[in-house]
C-alpha cells in the first residue's frame, strides 16, 4: 500500500502525477503556468482528467539562470497553500532538492517531496521524516542539479540505479520516513544518455521486483525525442508508448504533462493485465 497525504493506493493502482511548473522557462510549456491563475486552472483540469498527485516545481531541471532558494520558495510555497485550500483531497508534491525549500512547502501543506537529484542535499530526507511526508528517491547518476550528463558511463546502468535508489530508500526509513510513503525513480535522462534511459525502461521490472513503488518521469523527455528524432512538441506518442511499457512492467506513479491521454493508456494496460474491468462490456452479449 502506498500512502500519500490522505490517499491510499493499492499495489496495482496506477497513479498520475501531473506536472505544474512555476517557472518562466520550462522546457515544455515555456512558462505557461508561471502565473497563479493559469497554474490553478492547470491543477483543476489535471484533477478533472484523473490526476491524483500535483507535482509543483519552482526550478526547471535543465541549465539556465540561477534560481536561489528564496526565489524557488517564492514561486512554490504560497501556491502550495492555495492548492491545499482549493483541492483538499489532492496529493501535493513539490519537486525540489533543497531542504530549506522542502521545509517551507511542508509547512504550507505539501504531502510529498520529489527529490529528482538523488539526495544531493542529504538533509531533505530528514525534512520528510520530520513532517511525516512521502519522499521520491531518484537515481541521477551523481550529477549536480541543473547540469547535463557528459560522456557518462556505467558498467551496468540498472545495477547502479538499484544501488542508489535502494540505498536512498533504506536511509530514509532509518531517518524515520514512512516506508509506505517512499517511491523509487530510475531518473530517465538524469545522469544518463538515451541508451541508458532506454535500458532503464527495458529493465524496469528489476526495480518493481524490489517491492518499492516505482515512479517514472517520462513525459516528452530527450531520450524519447532522440529515439524518434522528434522535437519537444512531437514526443507525446513516444511518451505514451514508453508509459505503456512501464505500466506493463509494474511502475505505479507516472509524472506527466498529458493527463487525460496517460489515463487512457494506464486504464487499457491495467485491463489487459487483469487488474481493471472494462468500463463497459456489451460486445457479444446482446
Amino acid at each position: 500500500m502506498l500512502r500519500l497525504g490522505n490517499r491510499e493506493f493499492g499495489a496495482h493502482e496506477p497513479v498520475i502525477m501531473a506536472i505544474v511548473n512555476r517557472t518562466p522557462d520550462s522546457f515544455y510549456d515555456q512558462g505557461a503556468t508561471f502565473h497563479d491563475e493559469p497554474a490553478l486552472a492547470r491543477v483543476a483540469q489535471a484533477v478533472a482528467d484523473g490526476a491524483a498527485i500535483i507535482d509543483i516545481g519552482g526550478v526547471k531541471a535543465g541549465p539556465g539562470e540561477e534560481v536561489t532558494a528564496e526565489e524557488e520558495a517564492r514561486r512554490t510555497v504560497g501556491f502550495v497553500g492555495e492548492v491545499r485550500k482549493r483541492f483538499p483531497d489532492v496529493v501535493i508534491s513539490v519537486d525540489t532538492w533543497r531542504h530549506d525549500v522542502a521545509e517551507a512547502v511542508c509547512e504550507a501543506g505539501a504531502d510529498l517531496l520529489n527529490d529528482a537529484w538523488g539526495g544531493v542535499d542529504p538533509a531533505l530526507a530528514e525534512v520528510a521524516a520530520r513532517y511525516g511526508v512521502g519522499l521520491v528517491c531518484t537515481h541521477a547518476g551523481g550529477v549536480q542539479p541543473r547540469t547535463r550528463p557528459h560522456r557518462v558511463t556505467y558498467d551496468d546502468v540498472m545495477a547502479d540505479i538499484l544501488r542508489v535508489t535502494l540505498g536512498l530508500a533504506e536511509r530514509a526509513v532509518d531517518l524515520g520516513v514512512r516506508r509506505d510513503g517512499i517511491l523509487i525513480d530510475p531518473g530517465h535522462d538524469f545522469g544518463k544518455n538515451t541508451r541508458h534511459s532506454l535500458e532503464a525502461t527495458r529493465r524496469l521490472g528489476e526495480m518493481t521486483a524490489t517491492g518499492w513503488p516505482v515512479l517514472v518521469s517520462l513525459s516528452n523527455k530527450d531520450f524519447v525525442g532522440e529515439t524518434l528524432d522528434k522535437p519537444v512538441k512531437d514526443r507525446v506518442l513516444g511518451t505514451l508508448a514508453t508509459t505503456a511499457v512501464s505500466a506493463w512492467l509494474g511502475a505505479q506513479v507516472y509524472r506527466v504533462h498529458e493527463v487525460a491521454e496517460t489515463r487512457q493508456v494506464l486504464d487499457m494496460v491495467a485491463s489487459i493485465a487483469g487488474h481493471r474491468p472494462p468500463a463497459v462490456a456489451r460486445r457479444g452479449l446482446a
